[in-house]
């Protein structure tokens, strides 16, 4: 196990505030994205009757409705063992193979990072 605190900071401040919309929203993940330009996204799990998507997909989806055009980072922030392949695929779509994406326990933690 890795430790936040060997993140560098860009990568922990991703970490961070997909640990704070989780704790803030109180749904079951946060997940930010850094494009190419540094900027980030944050979001939440959305879980509306007609809408579904986890905290990953949207805030990559943020990203693009924002314009951004490559990926540098992803994190999300969960008590589920990994990212699903639908997350891993929405950020292979805007970041390409390999794009790393931090896998965080709640309390910040991170626990593994997998590539896209």
């Amino acid at each position: 196990m890795n430790e936040s605190s060997s993140l560098d900071p860009e990568d922990r401040k991703i970490v961070t505030l997909a640990r704070s919309t989780r704790a803030r929203n109180a749904v079951p993940e946060g997940a930010a994205v850094r494009d190419e330009t540094g900027r980030t996204y944050v979001a939440g799990t959305v879980a509306l009757d007609s809408l579904r998507l986890t905290a990953l997909q949207t805030a990559v989806a943020m990203a693009v409705a924002s314009g951004a055009t490559s990926l540098e980072a992803a994190a999300v922030v969960t008590e589920a063992a990994g990212p699903a392949e639908a997350d891993l695929a929405a950020v292979r779509d805007l970041g390409g193979p390999g794009t790393p994406v931090l896998l965080a326990a709640p309390d910040g933690e991170l626990r593994d990072t997998v590539r896209a």
